[in-house]
C-alpha cells in the first residue's frame, strides 16, 4: 500500500510503500494526531520513518494505479 504524507513547510511529499492496511494506517495517524506525537510507519523493506504529528499536513492512503500505460480518454 502506498501513503503519501504531506509534511509543513517541506516542498516534496514522502511517499511510503508500507505492508499495513489502510485501515492500520488511518488508525495510526488518527492516533498520532490526537495524541500530537510522532507517525511511526515501517515500509516494505523494513526501514522505519517517523514524522512528527505537528508537521503533518495531509496523508493520502492508497494503491497507485498499476498496469496502466498509454492515455486516457
Amino acid at each position: 500500500m502506498e501513503v503519501k504524507i504531506g509534511i509543513q513547510h517541506a516542498p516534496r511529499e514522502l511517499v511510503v510503500d508500507t505492508s499495513e492496511t489502510a485501515e492500520a494506517v488511518e488508525k495510526m495517524v488518527s492516533d498520532a494526531v490526537g495524541s500530537e506525537g510522532v507517525l511511526a510507519l515501517t515500509d516494505s523493506k523494513g526501514r522505519k520513518i517517523i514524522v512528527p504529528a505537528s508537521r503533518i499536513a495531509y496523508v493520502e492512503i492508497g494503491g497507485a494505479l498499476a498496469g496502466q500505460v498509454g492515455f486516457r480518454s
